[in-house]
């Protein structure tokens, strides 16, 4: 009998409980979308990083996790340095350069192709290795999303370079130029932004790592086994976006408690005489709160579900459409997701459920 009133009460007002749902449907879109772009970008990236086949990573002073966003400070001669120590099998320099290409952030790697893919091999879909200072690499994601192909002439950097092959994605950037080309177009000659070193075992990965950071002058620098680089890999370890999730959240969880509010206040108003009738009749004040909240989660359901599949979409879009850039929806953010919602549905229609439980019931009989 709950049940079938509570349904009416919502069918006897199909544009507010449409707005309702429609607003923590965005709250929940905002949430996973959002947090979708943060997680599928540092997976993606820590993915694409574990590919090079490198043991141990060496950075700038200071560097952030996030390979790509430092410059070029460190001498390039540090490779001839970790070249001779124990246990050192390949020592490979890397250039990085960010542009923003389309709608996205492109890290751009200039290599050393020998000792880059001496530590994991490029696999070429077609083509061939660098021939000349303007030839370039692009894994098959950057190909299909810019519809390259080999041959033909792309733009980076302001320059044009030619697609020299398309090898398979991840191995750390999506475009790859020769290392002293990079190097020039930056003006950063002799520098590097990276050391990326194969040992000759894996086993002796932290052993390098010490050996490294005992090196006169080495200590500055950041240098770790790449096990422990990538599990840093984290949002909790990256600069500011744990904040920033959060901030996404809290804006979130205002809109919902926003909209459930207005829109519970309100019907508690309209409904004054009806819930007079309901107390008249023997209701309860836990029965009218249980009135009111039950609705509300019908609508946050509702709404959820709306967001969910709003979100499905509108990833699945943004990949068709820029195949670069990642979104990532996992089972653990929609139930984070599904939560949140449901808790500032409830938050909303707390005030107004208890407002409608106080009502006396003559007032509200009387109450035209």
């Amino acid at each position: 009998m709950m049940n079938k009133m509570i349904v009416s009460n919502l069918a006897h007002r199909p544009l507010r409980s449409a707005i309702s749902i429609v607003a923590i449907a965005l709250e929940v879109t905002l949430i996973l979308l959002i947090v979708g772009f943060s997680i599928g970008m540092l997976n993606d990236s820590r993915s694409r990083q574990a590919g090079i086949g490198a043991d141990v990573i060496v950075l700038p002073p200071s560097s952030s996790i996030l390979v790509g966003i430092t410059g070029a400070p460190m001498p390039i001669k540090i490779a001839n340095i970790l070249a001779k120590l124990p246990h050192v099998a390949i020592v490979s320099p890397v250039l990085l350069q960010i542009q923003i290409a389309g709608n996205a952030p492109e890290t751009i790697y200039g290599i050393d192709l020998g000792t880059y893919n001496a530590m994991r091999p490029f696999t070429y879909l077609k083509g061939a290795p660098f021939q000349q200072a303007n030839d370039a690499l692009v894994d098959d994601v950057y190909a299909s999303a810019r519809h390259a192909r080999v041959g033909e002439a792309i733009q980076a950097l302001n320059h044009t370079f030619r697609v020299a092959g398309i090898v398979e994605h991840g191995k750390g950037a999506r475009l790859f130029l020769p290392l002293s080309t990079l190097q020039e177009l930056n003006g950063a000659q002799e520098k590097a932004s990276a050391f990326y070193v194969k040992t000759d075992n894996p086993a002796n990965a932290e052993t390098v790592v010490n050996e490294i950071e005992a090196v006169p002058g080495m200590s500055v620098y950041v240098v770790r086994s790449m096990r422990d680089y990538l599990s840093m890999m984290t949002p909790d370890h990256v600069p500011s976006l744990s904040t920033f999730i959060r901030i996404v959240i809290g804006i979130s969880v205002a809109i919902g408690f926003i909209a459930i509010f207005q829109a519970m206040y309100t019907a508690v108003m309209e409904r004054t005489r009806e819930i007079g009738i309901l107390k008249s009749l023997g209701a309860s004040k836990f029965y009218i709160v249980n009135v009111i909240l039950r609705e509300t989660t019908l609508l946050a359901v509702g709404g959820i579900l709306l967001g969910i599949l709003v979100s499905f979409a509108a990833s699945a879009g943004i990949h068709k459409r820029i195949a670069t850039l990642p979104v990532e929806i996992n089972l653990k953010w929609i139930v984070n997701a599904t939560i949140i919602a449901i808790v500032g549905a409830l938050a909303g229609a707390i005030y107004p459920a208890f407002k409608a439980a106080q009502k006396d019931p003559i007032d509200a009989l009387a109450y035209e």
